[in-house]
């Protein structure tokens, strides 16, 4: 079974694609990556950004 760390949150196709490729597919890798190495992703926006930020946040975790 599956949880909400083993994905990523709904942030968009672009902003997917960008994360899976730079080898974080699911929510539970981006726990500690810096903030601004994933805005130099083409397609990770702010928005996205703080989507993820805040889907962590939920399993008191956050970015780095």
């Amino acid at each position: 079974m599956s949880t909400a760390l083993d994905t990523l949150p709904k942030i968009g196709a672009p902003a997917t694609r960008a994360l899976t490729e730079a080898g974080h597919p699911t929510l539970r890798d981006l726990a500690g990556v810096p903030r601004a190495e994933l805005a130099l992703l083409h397609g990770v926006g702010p928005k996205a950004l703080e989507i993820i930020q805040r889907a962590l946040e939920q399993h008191g975790l956050s970015l780095g």
